[in-house]
């Protein structure tokens, strides 16, 4: 079960759905019908059922709670796998510990909430860990944040992956020119969801200096959101002509062999898979040192102390002016993703969690 049905948290359902199918598993993906995940879920010969809810909690979280629990009582699964704080919200109220549940957060709610929103958000999180048979964390450090606020939940840290034989290095000239991009202009990426946590706002506040550094730098900024309109019109940088605005984008592997350096300005996250495609594409990573970001990127690139705007630069200014340098991280990169990262991993873990909670037999 998830809420988001786009994005990174949609492709993480999306590829254990399908393993899980692959395994011969009887498997339902329950989310909202917008957004990709379900006509691709289909498209893998994976069932889906439609269950409409918003993005955030509110006055119309009891009515989804109450669809969500017929569609479970339909269902009648042996085990529930909710991601995303929506999902854990709903599903755990509508489950109340009646069967194995596994709650994956991909980010803790309340590390993306203030004030009473954010105390509210803890105290569920405590409380819910009596429904909460399995907790699953990308990230040592999303654990750690867990813990700190008193989540008791038994948990495993298993680390997002990715699929290294479709995400592979590519030759960056031809990316470019496929894609319209100056060939030979020293480039950053950033591909995320236009949207306060991922902070491309502090990547352009950023920008100006790595122009004062390499004037001829080129941002690409790959995505949409509900902030694209305002940081567009707002920010005095977001005109220039080495900006540009690509929005959604099906094609992001293009991207990435495109890009000389990929940057993760992000507020927060529990583990992105942004640095980790981009370094199954041979490119470096420069990013803020939020959850997971450290454990991904090792020394694939560099990353700076959360929201040091300089630091940021600094740190993509020296990969555009040095392809050498960004050549040597990104085959690091590369070979990092392949030891620790691949998707196959990641399948069999959750597989082995799934086994233990269904089956006595592997529990002992």
């Amino acid at each position: 079960m998830t809420q988001p049905v786009t994005a990174g948290v949609a492709k993480v359902v999306l590829q254990l759905a399908t393993a899980q199918h692959g395994r011969g598993w009887s498997v339902t993906v329950v989310c909202p019908p917008g957004g990709w995940l379900a006509d691709r879920a289909r498209a893998a010969g994976i069932d889906v059922r439609a269950w409409r809810a918003g993005r955030g909690p509110g006055p119309a979280t009891a009515s989804e709670v109450i669809r969500l629990r017929r569609i479970l009582d339909r269902l009648a699964p042996d085990v529930v796998h909710l991601h995303s704080s929506k999902a854990g919200l709903a599903g755990r109220l509508a489950v109340r510990g009646a069967l194995p549940t596994i709650f994956q957060p991909h980010l803790w709610s309340f590390q993306s909430a203030n004030g009473p929103l954010r105390a509210a958000a803890v105290a569920w999180e405590r409380f819910a860990s009596r429904w909460t048979h399995q907790l699953v964390c990308v990230s040592d450090d999303e654990l750690a944040a867990g813990r700190a606020e008193g989540v008791t939940a038994a948990a495993e840290v298993v680390c997002n992956g990715v699929d290294t034989d479709r995400l592979r290095p590519a030759d960056r000239s031809a990316a470019r020119r496929g894609l319209g991009l100056a060939e030979h202009a020293p480039t950053a990426v950033c591909v995320g969801r236009l949207a306060a946590q991922k902070g491309q706002d502090q990547l352009l506040s950023a920008w100006p200096a790595v122009l004062a550094e390499v004037p001829a730098a080129r941002l690409v900024l790959v995505g949409d959101g509900p902030l694209a309109e305002r940081w567009q019109t707002t920010l005095p940088v977001a005109a220039h002509h080495s900006v540009r605005w690509w929005g959604h984008s099906d094609a992001v592997a293009e991207h990435y062999a495109a890009a000389d350096v990929v940057v993760l300005p992000s507020r927060a996250e529990g583990m992105a898979l942004v640095p980790l495609e981009a370094m199954a594409c041979a490119r470096p990573v420069v990013a803020f040192d939020v959850g997971g970001v450290r454990q991904s990127v090792g020394g694939a690139g560099a990353v700076v102390p959360p929201g040091d705007v300089v630091a940021l630069a600094g740190a993509i200014a020296a990969r555009l002016a040095d392809p050498a340098l960004a050549a040597r991280e990104g085959l690091l990169g590369r070979r990092r993703v392949d030891d620790l990262f691949g998707g196959d991993r990641v399948h069999e873990r959750i597989a082995t969690l799934v086994e233990k909670l269904t089956d006595p037999e592997v529990a002992r």
